[in-house]
């Protein structure tokens, strides 16, 4: 038995570089397990092996409960953590299900058994695929920008397919539901495409977030391989009658839920603009900044906002805006903190095209 891991690129790093990832062979469950152990302890039936495993479970659960650190001496420790910031010592808590987190810790013994008699298998790197490295709004020179009117550059390598053959094509999918076949394509090359997204609806306005992927075979009777962007586009979001007393609520800053991660209910605005919001994953202070930033990647921005819990909050606008403030709202802290944590690197942000209410 070995363990497999191969190399795949960090989209995320400028040069390219690569990570290793474990290719795990299957997942084994509670039922595998029990199996293992039975057939090294003939005494004890599988389904008894299993009732103890369980047993295990509700027994772990009662001594956290208690508030008791639980530790097998050779193997895991489990304990509890608490994440979310307090202003003051004696601020009230936040609710248990945005800060109370369970972690397991495993002992230096067990890892230090794991890699004296674990075995490497390196897999070759993945056969032939398209690889996109960048996808950018051409016009805005903004990356993971996806406007129905603009201009959108992918780059990358391997990336030539023919229009004319009916298995090759650019695809753009939304991570809730709808997908589109590019056809107002320009130029396709080896390490270039450029087009006029067609970008398919959602469920709901604050679905704006979208999957790239390029279809092609590599010989006339090839295979068709695909390869998909591993960095999610976003479209632009529009918050209308803003200054009036009673705007729209828009949400922002979502994924594929079905309700709003984020929302903008208000603001100051003297004229209308186009500009985008962040949000930034802070490890060290266990919080979420937002902030206000204008069109160009390191241009100006307004103050960040540190924000631990759902709530809502107030961003000033940079200098020279014609947004003074938006007011947002966080409806769901913990969820989108996942999704800043699992799907984005620690970054999210949306372009926001401001209208002034009459």
């Amino acid at each position: 038995m070995s363990i497999q891991c191969k190399p795949e690129p960090n989209s995320l790093t400028t040069p390219e570089s690569y990570i290793l990832r474990f290719v795990p062979r299957n997942t084994a469950d509670e039922q595998d397990i029990a199996a293992d152990i039975s057939r090294s302890q003939p005494n004890f039936s599988t389904e008894a092996v299993e009732t103890i495993l369980h047993a295990e479970d509700e027994a772990v659960l009662e001594r956290l409960l208690n508030g008791e650190q639980v530790t097998k001496h050779g193997s895991f420790s489990w304990y509890l953590t608490f994440t979310g910031r307090l202003d003051n010592a004696d601020d009230p808590l936040p609710p248990l299900d945005e800060c109370l987190q369970v972690s397991v810790r495993v002992s230096q013994s067990f890892l230090e058994r794991l890699r004296q008699n674990a075995r490497i298998e390196r897999l070759p790197t993945a056969e032939k695929l398209p690889v996109i490295t960048a996808a950018e709004d051409a016009v805005l020179g903004l990356r993971d920008v996806l406007r129905p009117d603009g201009m959108l550059r992918i780059t990358g390598s391997n990336l030539l397919f023919d229009r004319k053959d009916s298995g090759s094509h650019c695809l753009i999918e939304g991570t809730r539901s709808g997908s589109a076949v590019q056809s107002r394509v320009g130029t396709i090359a080896n390490t270039e495409i450029v087009l006029m997204p067609d970008v398919p609806s959602q469920p709901d306005p604050w679905n704006n977030e979208y999957q790239l992927s390029i279809t092609t075979r590599y010989t006339k009777h090839g295979t068709l391989r695909t390869g998909i962007y591993k960095r999610r586009l976003r479209s632009p979001l529009t918050l209308t009658k803003m200054g009036h007393p009673n705007p729209p609520e828009v949400g922002i800053l979502t994924g594929k839920e079905t309700s709003p991660h984020v929302s903008v209910t208000g603001g100051s605005v003297s004229a209308n603009e186009t500009l985008r919001i962040q949000v930034l994953l802070d490890l060290r202070a266990d919080a979420l900044l937002f902030s206000l930033l204008d069109m160009q990647e390191g241009g100006k921005t307004g103050a960040a906002v540190s924000v631990t819990a759902n709530g809502a909050v107030t961003l000033q606008g940079f200098a020279g805006s014609a947004v003074t403030n938006l007011t947002i709202r966080v409806n769901n802290y913990a969820g989108l903190k996942e999704m800043l944590r699992n799907e984005y690197g620690g970054r999210v942000v949306d372009v926001l095209d401001v209208s002034v209410g009459s």
